[in-house]
């Protein structure tokens, strides 16, 4: 093990074990014990839930991008110092029907569905012209809502999974109580419990914008909150037809802040080539090379958009907020982005994070580079003349510059840069810093794009810590705060990692989170594939009994 090298500091991977982590796996009937080197901290219980893809071909046919493996959940248990690993599929529309007729049934991200081949023409015919149903397989993230669990993507659909037993319950349309055609797997939750969320809207007329979603938290009537969902602001779409891919926003205590980026949905090409040949999301995305990037601010209470705040900088692909506050009629905005239009999903297709290591590495010459960015937006713009830096904060260099035509043009200031290596999938010690001042943020280094190291980040010093070792691939790290902690980093970060070939390939590592040292990792007996997001479920009470879905086991 490694820590407190340079987080810029380049590692081969000539074995190319990072191909295992891209492999299918099986389910387990029940959870196995883990192993445990080290001490757990006696405080540490409850569980870490991640989703991700677990299954990558079905048949004889390969699922093609990384975002089309069918959804596995994923549970380590912790309790008295004890470990336990769980996962199971989500039994997803998707997931059942392909099991069931033995190929792709449902588009995915990068994979087309074409009928069944042993119907006649005429069926094939009318098959494609029905269009394409939209996919519920839910690998992205899980996240809870009141006292339910929800695993997602980025569509319409969501799935309330149990979060002991990992059993799916029922699958829910958001479509069916709010103006929405997908969701981020990105939601924010506010201090008292309420959720927001932001997602693409296909309204009358073709007319596009972004809706910002409210969840209220859960009220004593044990209803469900989703139920009571609406929109609470409209962000308006740059182009009529061609609305921007999203993939998180940022929160601070007042306000809402969308990016809206250079990667745009066709939509026309969504709506008719689709529907008439085997197309997917991905061929429906084009870039944009003269858009750049626009910053888009709403007031969160109450709630409105504040058209008068036009803020543009150059062109950046981003998926990931890291945090944003308010700070003296300045919001600070901090983000990992990927420099220029060019569409960073494009080389997330299995093929090519399975290659061997020389040609990952060649791949990711050509790609966008990442960057993790601060930009700094000041509220008060009435009294300003053009051609001034707006920008009045004494810790950042990142600049603010009034034009004649109203708009604000952003320069960032940059606060971690490495070649070719990404830091990604950000964590912060939520309940304390989300929407407020913060030091630390801590995240997933890719290099490049393949997940080696795990990396912690002072956003005031530009500070790094790392830990790595060799031949492991991490995952997200979770922050876990001590209870009764006052200092941010005072806790724990949690992070499935792989090791392929050692004698228990997959572990639960648990970092100290003020120096990235070791304090123990519980090994299991099986090689876990790749994860994107999860949560960390504190030990709680026996929940009642909710119910799920008509069929389906309530549950406990």
């Amino acid at each position: 093990m490694q820590a407190g090298v340079s987080a810029s500091n380049c590692v081969e991977h000539p074995a190319a074990g990072y191909k295992k982590i891209f492999e299918t796996v099986e389910e387990l009937n029940e959870p196995i014990p883990a192993k445990v080197l080290g001490a757990v901290p006696p405080w540490l219980g409850g569980s870490l839930l991640r989703m991700g893809p677990g299954l990558f071909e079905i048949g004889d046919e390969p699922l093609n991008h990384l975002f089309d493996g069918q959804a596995l959940i994923h549970k380590f248990d912790l309790q008295g110092g004890a470990v336990t690993y769980h996962r199971r599929f989500i039994r997803s529309d998707a997931y059942v029907r392909a099991m069931t007729e033995n190929r792709v049934v449902i588009t995915e991200f990068g994979t087309a569905a074409y009928p069944d081949p042993c119907k006649n023409i005429f069926s094939r015919f009318f098959t494609y012209f029905r269009g394409i149903e939209v996919t519920d397989n839910c690998m992205v993230n899980v996240y809870p809502v009141g006292e339910d669990f929800y695993a997602v993507t980025e569509t319409n659909f969501i799935t309330k999974v149990d979060p002991d037993s990992l059993e799916t319950l029922k699958k829910v349309d958001l479509c069916n109580y709010v103006s929405v055609n997908g969701v981020t797997a990105h939601p924010h939750t506010d201090r008292d419990g309420t959720i927001y969320n932001i997602g693409n809207c296909f309204g009358k007329n073709m007319s596009l914008a972004y809706n910002i979603v409210k969840i209220p938290p859960a009220q004593g009537d044990h209803g469900d909150p989703i139920e009571k969902c609406q929109v609470v602001v409209q962000l308006p779409s740059s182009e009529r037809l061609k609305p921007s891919y999203v993939h998180s926003f940022g929160v601070t205590d007042n306000h809402f802040v969308f990016v809206e980026q250079p990667v745009k949905i066709n939509l026309l090409k969504f709506l008719s080539a689709w529907s008439v040949r085997g197309a997917t999301y991905m061929d429906c995305f084009q870039s944009s090379e003269s858009m750049g990037t626009w910053f888009h601010v709403a007031s969160k209470d109450p709630a409105g958009y504040m058209s008068s705040h036009k803020f543009r900088t150059s062109a950046f692909n981003i998926f990931h907020h890291i945090n944003a506050y308010e700070d003296d009629g300045f919001i600070v905005v901090d983000l990992c982005t990927w420099k220029g239009h060019d569409f960073v999903y494009d080389y997330l297709y299995l093929a090519n994070l399975k290659q061997d290591w020389e040609e990952v590495k060649k791949a990711a010459l050509r790609a966008p580079q990442p960057e993790v960015r601060r930009y700094v937006l000041p509220l008060d713009l009435h009294k300003e003349e053009p051609g001034k830096n707006l920008v009045s904060l004494s810790y950042t260099t990142a600049t603010a510059v009034l034009r004649s035509d109203g708009t604000v043009w952003l320069e960032p200031e940059v606060l971690f840069s490495g070649p070719r290596l990404a830091f990604e999938f950000p964590q912060i010690n939520y309940s304390q810093c989300n929407g407020r001042k913060y030091s630390f943020t801590y995240g997933l280094g890719l290099n490049h794009f393949i997940p080696d190291r795990i990396v912690k980040l002072n956003v005031q010093t530009k500070e790094t810590l790392v830990w790595q070792e060799d031949e492991c691939y991490p995952s997200e790290p979770l922050f876990v705060a001590t209870p009764g902690a006052t200092e941010e980093d005072d806790g724990v970060l949690l992070s499935i990692v792989v090791k392929p070939g050692a004698e228990r390939p997959g572990f639960l590592l648990i970092l100290d989170a003020v120096t990235l040292t070791e304090l123990a990792r519980a090994e299991v007996d099986a090689v876990i594939p790749v994860t994107l997001h999860g949560v960390y479920r504190p030990p709680t009470l026996p929940r009642p009994d909710r119910g799920g879905g008509p069929g389906l086991k309530p549950s406990g």
